[in-house]
């Protein structure tokens, strides 16, 4: 059993601690509360259940992807954005591994929508990385362990990085 980092303590402005429960087993989603959409409308959040979120929304980002390049073709953008989604995959599998949090299963491509053009594609992109920016904010409100801090605040700041190539593409 894990415990939870000496520096444990509340959110300010809710009350709620990420790091309580760090030792929960895997969380299983249910359709409406996957991902981004998940972590923004829950009203508390554990450590456990934001690592989560967070792995199950960089799944969805790939798997979004994914099919948007077997539907349109190669599209460099989308192409670009897909294997730094496997960099933020990797640098939360580090998290889990360290936490001892169970890994969530990859079941990401039965929330995926395909877009019915490459605007809508990118219209996709915008509001994929709309969500997951607010994903990260939320969890960076809280209290976390220093490494968890570090890779939220780097996946948020690549994500607007993200939003922007995606901006361009809904322009053109």
């Amino acid at each position: 059993m894990i415990a939870p980092p000496p520096h444990q303590s509340h959110d300010k402005q809710n009350g709620h601690s990420l790091l309580k429960n760090l030792q929960e087993g895997p969380i299983m989603p249910e359709p409406q509360s996957y991902g981004a959409k998940g972590a923004l409308s829950s009203d508390t959040l554990t450590f456990p259940e934001a690592l989560t979120f967070a792995m199950q929304d960089e799944y969805l980002a790939q798997a979004r992807y994914d099919d948007i390049l077997n539907t349109f073709g190669s599209i460099r953008t989308f192409e670009r954005i897909k294997q730094a989604e496997q960099r933020h995959i990797n640098a939360l599998l580090t998290l889990f591994n360290r936490y001892q949090v169970p890994v969530p299963e990859n079941d990401a491509a039965a929330y995926v929508t395909t877009p019915g053009s490459v605007k809508d594609a990118y219209a996709a992109g915008v509001q994929g990385e709309i969500d997951n920016i607010a994903m990260y904010e939320k969890f960076l409100m809280y209290e976390l362990p220093v490494d968890a801090r570090v890779v939220f605040t780097q996946l948020r700041n690549a994500s607007l990085n993200h939003l922007a190539a995606f901006e361009q593409g809904v322009t053109r």
